[in-house]
């Protein structure tokens, strides 16, 4: 059986990541499970209505989580990197793939089957616990951008969501906290409810302000500390390190005057 090598700084695992919620032996045991699988770019890697069971636990890459609605209007849930599981809502429960999840760009995955996490999960009770702690905050990241659309302007979720990714995947560099990807303007429109040309605006906005910066398949948060001021997010922590139940503060309350914009609906539960 083929095995993986972890990156040399424990720490390489962004810590809202399943992998890195982890202890270093549980771990080690989960890489040791399933097959090596790598994707190119654009390549699917779960089908919404699929029947299989299997989870992967992503290595290296970038993927996105869609969802197609029955008019066949696709939305952008989530997305998911290195460190991230998928498939993981199949493999516990007995319902079909709720959403689809494509390369984009080379990934390297490991595929693991739905007996080998349950007994995985059964001898290490530790693992268990990170995988429900993990998929807690996923439905309660969803629940908070349902209730962002009518609390905040455009420019506020927008700021919210890049801070969010910047927290939970980003890596320090020269310029900033640097993303390694970047989402399309439609993509950011959807995480955010919003219309494209008022996204627009809001990018521009942050980016007149100094702090964002984008460039070929990368985002550059410029000023962390300031975005999280424009997104009425508390103080932040390091990059990677996502301070637990600190990730989205209460909306304004139902006194306070709703933002304007489009009523498009929230986001569904990230999760496949």
């Amino acid at each position: 059986m083929d095995t993986v090598r972890e990156p040399d700084d424990r720490s390489g695992w962004p810590g809202g990541s399943f992998l890195g919620r982890l202890p270093d032996e549980a771990r080690r045991d989960l890489l040791s499970l399933g097959r090596a699988r790598e994707f190119g770019a654009r390549d699917i890697l779960i089908h919404q209505g699929g029947a299989d069971r299997h989870t992967l636990l992503l290595l290296r890459g970038f993927t996105k989580v869609t969802a197609t609605a029955e008019n066949g209007r696709e939305s952008l849930l989530a997305i998911r990197l290195g460190g991230d599981i998928v498939g993981e809502m199949a493999a516990m429960g007995d319902q079909c793939r709720s959403a689809t999840v494509t390369a984009c760009g080379p990934v390297t995955a490991r595929s693991v089957s739905e007996e080998a996490l349950g007994a995985f999960l059964l001898r290490r009770p530790e693992a268990a616990v990170s995988l429900a702690r993990m998929v807690t905050d996923r439905l309660r990241w969803a629940n908070n951008r349902r209730l962002e659309f009518r609390g905040y302007s455009v420019k506020v979720r927008l700021a919210r969501i890049l801070a969010d990714l910047a927290e939970a995947h980003g890596r320090t560099g020269a310029e900033g906290v640097v993303l390694g990807f970047t989402l399309t303007q439609p993509e950011l429109a959807a995480l955010t409810g919003s219309a494209e040309p008022t996204i627009h605006r809001a990018l521009k906005e942050l980016r007149d302000a100094g702090l964002i910066g984008t460039g070929y398949r990368t985002t550059v948060v410029r000023d962390p500390v300031r975005l999280r001021e424009v997104a009425k997010l508390p103080a932040s922590v390091a990059p990677g390190r996502p301070a637990r139940g600190a990730i989205s503060p209460r909306p304004p309350s139902a006194s306070s005057p709703p933002a304007r914009g489009p009523r498009t609906p929230g986001p569904r539960t990230p999760g496949v």
